[in-house]
């Protein structure tokens, strides 16, 4: 699908726009009333701990690993119980699902709805990341997370930098799909993401 052709003079009116709103911070912390990009409803914060959303949209929440329910912070460096295990599965079964009701894990397919969208890199208070944006009302913002190695260190890496966001899908019994971006290389979604590896989950609504 070909990418959606904005004028410069209309996409700054768009961020201006899209930070006015994020002026009101959000009040629930299971509840999002989403937005619409390429047909598909996407909540407008990141999964923190399980079952919940951010306070807001530029907060980063917890990393997940593939078809895990557990979350490991995006910001304190030091882990326990971490597993090295790769997690098993075709799928991120529902029961795994660390969105809040009514909400899910995307699939590869939803992803790249996402990625075909017109996105900038861009900062809300301070915090890095590309703003996905169908018209003036429909944008949301996905904070450059980062992510946790997938090595033995578990390491945080990247924050600031690079975002990567997991979907449900499964590429290979040792790999998933997901979507990443940095402020050089706008969204796309790659296929030889481990599944040990930590990465932010941001939900679709359920149909």
């Amino acid at each position: 699908m070909s990418k959606k052709i904005f004028t410069t003079a209309i996409i700054p009116v768009m961020v201006i726009a899209f930070f006015a709103s994020c002026g009101v911070r959000k009040n629930s912390r299971t509840t999002d009333e989403g937005v619409v990009i390429n047909g598909i409803r996407w909540a407008t914060r990141n999964v923190d701990a399980p079952g919940t959303f951010t306070a807001n949209p530029e907060d980063f929440g917890m990393l997940f690993q593939w078809n895990r329910r557990q979350g490991w912070s995006a910001t304190n460096r030091e882990v326990k119980g971490w597993n090295s295990f790769i997690p098993a599965g075709t799928a991120w079964y529902a029961e795994n699902d660390p969105c809040p009701p009514g909400w899910r894990v995307p699939t590869r397919e939803e992803l790249q709805k996402l990625a075909d969208a017109v996105s900038i890199w861009t900062a809300i208070n301070g915090v890095n990341g590309r703003l996905f944006i169908d018209t003036a009302a429909n944008q949301i913002f996905l904070p450059a997370a980062g992510g946790r190695n997938v090595d033995g260190t578990r390491s945080i890496e990247s924050v600031g930098y690079w975002g990567f966001y997991s979907s449900a899908t499964q590429h290979s019994e040792i790999h998933d799909w997901r979507l990443q971006f940095s402020s050089s290389r706008s969204a796309w979604v790659h296929n030889v993401s481990s599944r040990v590896g930590g990465f932010s989950v941001r939900c679709v609504a359920k149909k």
